[in-house]
């Protein structure tokens, strides 16, 4: 059989939709080099010029034609001006090894090492994913060590990404599913378990239920017995085997499907009313009409119906993937079967053998989310039953578990054999294979797996149905009519089913609170005044929990549906489909329509979903912040939801004066910026980087760290929204200098677009180094736009990884490679290119100077041989070494010292002064290595070679020296490099003086280097002219390291310590530098603290402690009784709010006070708030 399909390729699949292009990256220190290239250039070309004006001005003073000036075959010589111009050129041919061409070589030899040792760094490496750091560009290494500005996506960035079912709320009913609370306060416990089983194999259930644990593990590996197992179902032989080594470890066979995802609690409260749901969902035909749709039952019903309908969510089996799953439909019978038959049966499963088999249903009342010992009281038989038909597939410790076999099993098995049929039950055959669902997003397997817990369970999806089965086994296929799939204008997604029961068209929608609130039905529409009371009702509680969702850091998705009559959806469908037929703006069509469906909705319930925080993502982020590094997150997450994290992992602190901003109107976004700017400034200049050089630190119009600390540091929550009008009102400048005062930078509800066009533009007008960092498609644009992006391999898929330069498993890793390894690949390199400046230019001058004796011929008192030999074999290895093992602080001390990071950002080691001094001292030593040996060698009977092998000679040994000097870390190989290049100069220099009799006639160096040898003046030469040459580099060393404040230079004395004394050091290092608590602000508690309620927008401290500076600070008091997503679309807060901001009206009036009215009910207010909740953090914040 043939089917006809369609197949994304090459440029119209979604990775490349999605790809604007690769953007060509070169790395600040390439660019540096660029610049000083053309410096060189210059140099040359002045070298040369000097060189071709003395070549005429020696000819000149000749009356005749020196012996030495040959005529052509006609008997002319060449003008002055021709023979200049020549020997121009002829410099240029001599003196182009100041050009360092080989340097690009070294660099990528250099560079090639430092990604060996990034990937074999094992703190890089991740046990549980198996993956270590991916270096997927090797020209951009050493910008780890200059990041100033870090952007990050939030979800499955700094979350784990595994989405938890933890609370929802229907029909205005809260259920708080304290049970599943309980069983996620201890993820590490479950997640160490559910390494150490894997899931079970299709096996009939006979089989399971007498084989032991030694079977089952050899089969499969069943799950081994936690303690609380043990207590209820005891087995014989049992031992608890814990995996040793990546291989035995199992993992999920899909994304999404972890046992910390998948194990979902139900709520004893919703369990019962699901099932009386399930029983009267069962019993509605097409002859008996539903009940009213704002009814309790249906709303539950049409909740977790939606939850299992609306994704695009694949079923498939472990035994045979992405397969299509079908149930053959239990019989007539079997759906007719009794509430009583079906508690006789499941009585008599409890009752047969349990202390020697696996139960298979959920725990009690009792039992849920706790474990209880063997002698735990029976609980009331209807509990038990009840338990049991809703929930299915759940462990005895109360956690759900994706078991092969299941109730829905149990009451209709492959034959459709009807309950009556049944014989039993440890003899009934149960051959239907687990399900692994394949979803799109973390948050539909999430939803998915929930329903599945309360027995709502997606049997199988195909284009053209969908098919649920209910908790007492009936499966429902729903035909397919529409996909309304998920985007982010629109953010929300729905599908337009048939139910197979009533025959209805109802359409199921899932999406952000922000948006689905504002689509629903408008209860004043209602004309039964009752029904009008309690869908406002319903509303306004959801709207409430929703709120209570956020605050705890929960993703929140609001369910909504709507049953739409025949002839309106054959006209929606009839424009839906000319829609998707238009070649002309199908885009827009497309959104028309789905916008003109998608309204009128009714409101089912909301659920909160829960991201973790990654393990270390606070000390991370504390560690960048304290290396001088601005971390902005950008995400498209709820404002309360993000800014609740924002706080867990320190990105906010407890004592922040955070500004929330949420407006559309342009005129009032600048009136904002503009009075947050002016009021910041009064207490705080923007952060700086103090100028240093060489370790002497600068004058600087900074303040003082005493001065900075008496003012609070300073937040920034912003809003798509708002960025929107900040884009379109170009009021970016404005919005990036209120951004230099601020310490964090949140960005919510932002687009994929709009997170490229931050980074660009704090890239591109702050003329700052730039990392983002992001786990999925959506984050692709602003990995693309950074200056260094990083992709996190997590749940998400590769397209993140796939555009990333570097990619790693966790975000704690992104502390080591930026602080260590992004340290020393800079280190190294700007040390190693500032050395191959000066090695170049002064072996070069050499040669310069010799022209000024030999009448500027273009002649040398080298070898060419030499000279070639000289950078290919002598000196190029040392560099190269340097460039790869130099460590100038250690890797403990640089973690324990995350400031010393600043020196990379300042670009301490090769900035413009750092060139031209190395250019300076490459003279002067140039100077010294040839004016020694000519001083010494002046009025002799020297032939031109033995003058030029001990300038060759000394050049050499002052250039290794000088390369000894700067490395920081001495090793045997760094030992051996050095003076392997200085034995294979005279080894090479023998053999060649040796052998070459007429190498390069008329001038040969034959026996050169051997009579040099025998000569005692060629020895002392040799030792005097390197150490006149390198005292004054040596001094200056001196200096900088005896008296040099650089936290460099203090750091590398720190390293010269004992482990214990280091470890001192830097801790009282730590202390000093601590930041001062502001008098009267609290201090951080211990753990995330839920940000206080936008009502309570500042909180004062006591007036006996505020500084002077500060009372105008403490004076502003701004009180709104709404939230911010109820703030006007204009900028406006509407209700009764004390702060309402119109067009064009700053927030303050000219003495930046608020009236004495305001003033005092804000003041109330607040001290009425710390009354109630003294725990509350000491926390200034103003929502706008």
């Amino acid at each position: 059989m043939c089917r006809q399909g369609l197949l994304p390729a090459g440029h119209d699949t979604k990775a490349m939709l999605n790809n604007s292009g690769p953007r060509y990256k070169r790395s600040k220190i390439e660019r540096r080099m660029n610049t000083d290239i053309f410096f060189c250039i210059g140099l040359l070309f002045l070298m040369c010029l000097i060189g071709a004006v003395g070549h005429g001005l020696w000819n000149r003073n000749f009356k005749d034609h020196p012996p030495f000036d040959v005529p052509d075959a006609d008997g002319h010589f060449l003008p002055l001006a021709l023979g200049g111009f020549y020997m121009f050129l002829t410099m240029i041919i001599l003196l182009q090894v100041l050009i360092p061409i080989s340097l690009y070589v070294s660099i990528e030899l250099v560079k090639l090492g430092q990604v060996f040792f990034l990937h074999n760094d094992l703190d890089l490496y991740d046990e549980e994913t198996d993956l270590s750091i991916q270096c997927r560009a090797l020209n951009i290494t050493e910008d780890l060590g200059q990041i100033q500005y870090i952007f990050s996506d939030k979800t499955g960035t700094l979350t784990e990404n595994k989405m938890v079912f933890r609370r929802c709320s229907i029909m205005g009913s809260e259920y708080c599913h304290q049970e599943n609370a309980k069983r996620l306060e201890t993820p590490k416990e479950l997640d160490s378990d559910s390494e150490e089983w894997t899931q079970y194999q299709c096996l009939s259930f006979p089989a399971r239920w007498t084989q032991g644990p030694a079977t089952m593990r050899r089969q499969g590996g069943a799950q081994p017995l936690r303690r609380c197992h043990s207590a209820r179902v005891p087995i014989q032989g049992h031992s608890r085997q814990r995996s040793v080594g990546r291989c035995e470890s199992s993992q999920p066979p899909v994304a999404f499907s972890s046992s910390l995802e998948k194990d979902v609690t139900p709520d004893k409260n919703l369990l019962t009313k699901v099932r009386d749901a399930a029983l009267w969902l069962e019993t509605l035909s097409d002859a008996r009409p539903a009940k009213s749709s704002h009814s309790t039952t249906s709303c539950i019903a049409d909740f977790f119906l939606a939850l299992t309908i609306c994704n695009s969510v694949m079923v498939s089996t472990t035994t045979e993937p992405r397969q299509r799953v079908t149930i053959p439909p239990p019989s007539t019978k079997a759906l007719g079967t009794s509430l009583e038959k079906i508690q006789q049966l499941f009585q008599r499963l409890k009752l047969m053998s349990l202390s020697q088999s696996f139960s298979s249903t959920a725990p009690s009342d009792a039992d849920l989310g706790e474990s209880l010992g063997a002698n735990m009281p029976p609980t009331d038989l209807d509990e038990k039953d009840n338990a049991s038909v809703c929930t299915g597939d759940f462990s005895t410790d109360g956690g759900y578990r994706s078991s092969t076999w299941d109730q829905g099993d149990i009451l209709g098995s492959e034959s459709g054999t009807s309950l009556e049929e049944t014989p039993g039950a440890p003899t009934l055959s149960l051959a239907s294979p687990e399900f692994c669902y394949e979803a799109e997003s973390p948050d539909e397997a999430a939803l998915v797996h929930a329903a599945h817990a309360y027995s709502f369970t997606l049997v199988s999806r195909t284009p053209e149905q969908v098919t649920v089965r209910l908790p007492q086994g009936t499966c429902l296929t729903f035909d397919l009519l529409f996909t309304l799939g998920f985007d982010s204008v629109r953010k929300r997604m729905s599908v337009v089913v048939r139910h197979p029961l009533t025959g209805e068209i109802v359409v199921y929608t899932k999406g952000a609170d922000s948006v689905i609130m504002d689509l629903l039905e408008d209860p004043a529409h209602v004309t039964d005044i009752d029904v009008e009371k309690k869908l406002k009702k319903i509303h306004a509680r959801t709207q409430k929990h929703l709120d209570l969702y956020a605050r705890d850091g929960l993703r929140t998705l609001c369910i909504a549906k709507k049953v739409v009559n025949e002839e309106d959806f054959r006209r929606w469908a009839s424009f839906r489909r000319e829609a998707e037929a238009s070649l002309d703006n199908r885009d827009e069509l497309l959104l028309e329509t789905a916008q003109h469906l998608e309204n009128q909705l009714t409101l089912l319930g909301a659920t909160g979903i829960e991201d973790r925080l990654q393990e270390g993502v606070p000390d991370t982020i504390a560690a960048l912040r304290e290396a001088g590094i601005q971390l902005w997150v950008l995400t498209g997450d709820k404002q309360e939801t993000a800014v609740n994290i924002a706080y867990a992992c320190r990105l906010l602190d407890q004592t922040d004066t955070v500004y929330s901003i949420n407006t559309e109107n342009q005129e009032t976004c600048k009136s904002i910026l503009s009075c947050a700017l002016e009021e910041v400034k009064q207490f705080q200049e923007p952060q700086k980087p103090d100028r240093k050089l060489f370790g002497f630190r600068l004058p600087s119009k900074t303040p003082s760290t005493t001065a900075r600390t008496m003012a609070p540091e300073v937040g920034l929550v912003i809003d798509g929204k708002t960025l929107n009008a900040i884009f379109q009102g170009k009021l970016e400048k404005l919005f990036l200098e209120l951004t230099q005062y601020c310490r964090s930078v949140l960005c919510c509800r932002c687009t994929p677009l709009q997170k490229s066009m931050i980074v660009k533009l704090v890239r591109d007008k702050l003329s700052v180094m730039t990392l983002s960092i992001g786990d999925g498609a959506n984050d692709v644009s602003m990995i693309q736009a950074a200056d260094i992006g990083i992709g996190i391999s997590g749940q998400e898929g590769m397209q993140a990884v796939m555009s990333s330069d570097f990619a790693i498993s966790r975000f704690r890793h992104l502390k080591k490679l930026l602080l260590v390894h992004g340290h020393w690949c800079y280190s190294r390199l700007a040390r190693m290119v500032v050395y191959f400046f000066y090695k170049n230019v002064c072996y070069v001058n050499l040669l310069f100077w010799y022209q000024f004796f030999c009448g500027f011929s273009g002649s040398t008192m080298i070898d060419y041989w030499q000279m070639i030999f000289f950078n290919l074999f002598f000196t190029s290895l040392p560099p190269i070494i340097f460039g790869v093992l130099d460590k100038d602080v250690s890797a403990e001390t640089l973690l324990g010292l995350p400031e010393l990071y600043k020196s990379g950002q300042n670009s301490e080691n090769y900035n413009l002064s750092a060139f031209w001094i190395s250019m300076a001292d490459a003279f002067y030593q140039s100077l010294v290595c040839f004016f020694f040996p000519y001083l010494t060698y002046k009025d002799s009977d020297i032939d031109v070679f033995t003058f030029g092998t001990p300038i060759n000679t000394i050049s050499l040994i002052t250039i290794l020296l000088h390369q000894a000097m700067e490395m920081k870390t001495w090793t045997i190989v760094h030992g051996l490099v050095l003076l392997g290049s200085f034995l294979m100069y005279f080894v090479v220099s023998l053999l060649y003086n040796a052998t070459c009799v007429t190498c390069n006639s008329p001038t040969n160096p034959y026996w050169v280097m051997e009579n040099q040898l025998s000569d005692p003046t060629f020895y002392l030469v040799c030792f005097l002219t390197p150490v006149a040459a390198l005292l004054p580099r040596y001094f200056f060393l001196s200096l900088q390291g005896t008296y040099g404040k650089s936290p460099i230079s203090k750091a590398q004395k720190i390293d010269t310590l004992p482990m214990d004394k280091r470890n001192l050091e830097i801790q009282n290092w730590r202390s000093k530098r601590r930041p001062t608590p502001v008098p009267g602000v609290g201090q951080p508690t211990h753990g995330p603290v839920p940000p206080v309620p936008e009502q309570d927008f500042r909180t004062s401290p006591p007036k006996s402690s505020i500084p002077p500076k500060r009372k105008h600070m403490e004076d502003w008091v701004l009180r709104g009784q709404k939230s911010s997503r109820q703030c006007g679309r204009d900028g406006t807060c509407s209700g009764d709010s004390s702060a309402h901001l119109s067009s064009g009206e700053h927030l303050l009036g000219p003495n930046k006070a608020l009236a004495p009215e305001t003033y005092s009910r804000g003041q109330n207010d607040v001290s009425q708030h710390l009354t109630r909740g003294g725990h509350r953090r000491s926390q200034s914040s103003l929502t706008i």
